[in-house]
């Protein structure tokens, strides 16, 4: 990480860097554009231009077209560019400097192509496992994916390039997205879908967000004046532009009173008939067209877009800094699941390693805005990072034919089987979930595996949880590496050799089976009244909505360990070292408006090794139904063998708080918690109380 801040610290010197709070004088110069523009231009300038992914340029007032492009992971859009870990492998980081980094590695990459605004971070909750986009996504924790998108956003602003938080709201499910409404309550949706759009709001100070496909309680998002002016603007104090994500929009109406300013890829309801119109019959005024400009002209001048080119010729495109970014974070996020004492891998010739499977020599990533392509010369394939090992680490690599003759013999002869496995560009991807199976073959190809070795590691390539049933009692360890980005390779070879030691957790919580998951019987949209219906004229009426109700409510993930009574295969937070970690001399102790707490953490293991360190708050007789325990505070500690070190963390007020319903505010409450540490939300290390 050390390396990643020189080369960071070198090329921030090169250029200013603007201001992400949005000034007075950012305002005033926005309205002196505004009322030199006529209304035709105001209307241009509110959709976008070009090729669908810059804005409307007005030459004569020097106001220029912003180039944006996707995505989470890296830049997209008719360009090669570094390939970052994916967000849900940023999240399992629990590593918030090497998040900053990817932020800032992303960012310059774009300002190597022009590129302004960044269609990132994907900051929606993790519900299910099948949703195709949760590989964008943060995981099911909202503290978790508050502080991992703030990390992001920070570090992609510091460089002057526009974040865009998306996809604002409850956009939880590829299922249906257009149609599809979201029914949750309020309280909710603040305490577990808002908490990580506020906190880019408010702290990241975040340039743009992006509103969702689907309905928010019946009406669609960037419709919805509820969401985007009253809790956006008005509660969080939002600045910035809000834009549509690419073809959401219905209607013209509705986006202008429900607060959309900038409708995206192209005017399909920003058209000037129909707002000429609109003005003319006294359905709108000018003014609110006015307002639209104004947001989106003060967020480009506070980013300095109008006084300085876009495109910083001093960064190259294939940039060494970006390149270490992505690759240290990939060091970071896998999770190993399981090990029997397999792992890690010993070397020497007589201890040949067989790799297979459909992910053993392709660089995978998830389809759609989250797809970037690197350049040829920088992905590293799980083959390629076993190749590089060295001539003490023998290997065989098979990618199809698994059950020919001479595949069955390197399996019987081999050391140990390691079994690549998990989806792609094809299989998890946007605008569309995928199965909660392996893709078809693939558990077969793991308990063909199973009959002719007993030491069978599987690597799984994927999103979120996958069905294991068939197979995870019976394999030696298990190991998820998510989409590493273009370092996947070299560091699962690292980590299966031992040469790095594991050390991300899970952001989210693994079941085993789909109906352990407690949104499982709520995730795909219900549509209760039809089911509950005997009339064919009602049935065909009802059949034309669909709703997914979140009868879950704040009982997301592992917050429904306790309430429901349910066992998962691995909690939220869960993640395996080759070293082991003593926790002791825990203590909270109220500091201001908060708690401080201090742990001493020691290394009591045989090789080096990194701890998460997660503290839980837990409240005692609590006045209004809570969660059993809930993630508020974590720190990253890196510790060499037989070493300790002290992890201090303050709680903020905020931790011990409630959503109110009544008061639609946010609700302290006086008495005793329960401040605990723990491995993993089912597994608690240490605990002590504090009265507040």
């Amino acid at each position: 990480m050390k390396k990643i801040l020189i080369l960071f610290a070198l090329t921030a010197v090169l250029m200013p860097l603007y201001a992400q709070k949005i000034t007075r004088a950012d305002k005033e110069r926005a309205e002196g554009l505004v009322r030199q523009m006529t209304l035709e231009e105001k209307v241009n300038f509110i959709a976008g231009a070009v090729d669908g992914f810059h804005t409307y340029a007005i030459d004569r007032l020097g106001i220029p077209s912003v180039r944006m492009c996707d995505g989470p992971q890296g830049v997209r859009n008719n360009t090669k560019s570094t390939l970052f870990p994916c967000g849900v492998a940023a999240a399992a980081s629990w590593n918030r400097d090497a998040v900053r980094a990817m932020g800032r590695g992303i960012a310059m990459d774009a300002k190597a192509r022009g590129v302004g605004i960044m269609l990132g971070p994907g900051v929606n909750i993790y519900r299910s496992a099948v949703n195709g986009r949760n590989f964008e996504y943060f995981g099911e924790d909202p503290y978790l994916a508050s502080e991992t998108a703030s990390q992001y956003i920070q570090g992609m602003q510091g460089e002057g390039v526009m974040a865009t938080i998306k996809h604002f709201a409850l956009n939880n499910s590829e299922y249906g997205r257009h149609w599809t409404s979201s029914v949750v309550d309020e309280r909710t949706m603040n305490e577990i879908y808002f908490p990580t759009f506020r906190k880019a709001v408010e702290e990241a100070r975040v340039g743009a967000v992006m509103t969702s496909y689907n309905m928010v309680n019946g009406m669609h998002a960037p419709e919805n004046p509820w969401l985007i002016r009253e809790t956006l603007r008005g509660r969080w104090g939002f600045e910035g532009l809000v834009m549509s994500d690419w073809t959401s929009t219905y209607s013209t109406l509705g986006c202008i009173k429900g607060g959309l300013d900038l409708e995206m890829p192209r005017n399909y309801v920003y058209r000037y008939d129909i707002i000429k119109e609109m003005i003319d019959n006294g359905v709108i005024a000018e003014s609110e067209i006015d307002e639209k400009v104004q947001h989106i002209l003060q967020a480009f001048i506070a980013f300095g877009f109008l006084d300085r080119p876009l495109q910083d010729t001093t960064v190259p495109e294939d940039n060494e800094a970006s390149r270490q970014a992505a690759y240290e974070l990939s060091l970071e996020a896998p999770v190993l699941l399981k090990n029997n004492g397999t792992l890690p891998l010993p070397a020497g010739r007589k201890n040949r390693i067989l790799l297979i499977g459909p992910m053993a020599d392709v660089m995978p990533c998830g389809g759609g805005s989250g797809e970037v392509h690197p350049f040829e010369n920088r992905s590293i394939t799980m083959r390629q990072g076993f190749q590089a090992l060295g001539k003490n680490r023998p290997f065989d690599c098979v990618t199809e034919g698994y059950d020919t003759p001479t595949a069955i013999s390197l399996m019987d002869n081999a050391y140990a089987v390691v079994v690549a496995v998990g989806y792609g560009k094809k299989t998890e991807k946007e605008n569309s979930d995928r199965t909660f199976t392996l893709p078809e073959g693939q558990d077969e190809l793991i308990e063909l595996a199973l009959k002719h070795n007993s030491r069978v590691v599987v690597v799984v390539v994927s999103g979120g949880e996958v069905d294991m049933s068939r197979w995870h009692d019976r394999v030696s360890a298990i190991l998820y590496t998510w989409y590493d980005g273009q370092d996947l390779g070299t560091a699962v070879a690292k980590i299966l050799s031992g040469e790095v030691n594991p050390s991300g957790r899970l952001p989210m919580t693994f079941w085993g089976t789909q109906e352990k998951n407690p949104a499982f019987n709520y995730y795909q949209p219900t549509m209760t009244a039809l089911k509950n219906t005997t009339s064919e004229r009602h049935k065909e009426r009802f059949s034309r909505y669909e709703y997914a109700e979140y009868r879950e409510g704040i009982f997301l993930g592992y917050r429904g360990i306790d309430h429901f009574g349910v066992k998962p295969l691995y909690a939220f937070g869960h993640g395996l070292s080759y070293t082991r970690f003593d926790h002791n001399g825990l203590t909270a102790k109220p500091e201001g408006e908060g708690v401080k707490v201090e742990v001493i953490v020691r290394n009591i293991g045989e090789v080096a090794g990194s701890d998460v360190v997660q503290v839980y708050v837990s409240p005692i007789n609590p006045e209004v139904i809570r969660p059993v325990r809930e993630l508020k505070g974590y720190q990253k500690i890196d510790l060499e063998k037989g070493l300790a070190k002290t992890a201090r963390i303050l709680l903020p007020k905020s931790a011990f708080m409630y959503y109110d319903v009544e008061s639609h505010e946010w609700k302290h409450q006086h008495g005793r918690y329960k401040v605990q540490i723990g491995a993993s939300a089912d597994k608690i290390l240490c605990e002590t109380e504090v009265i507040l």
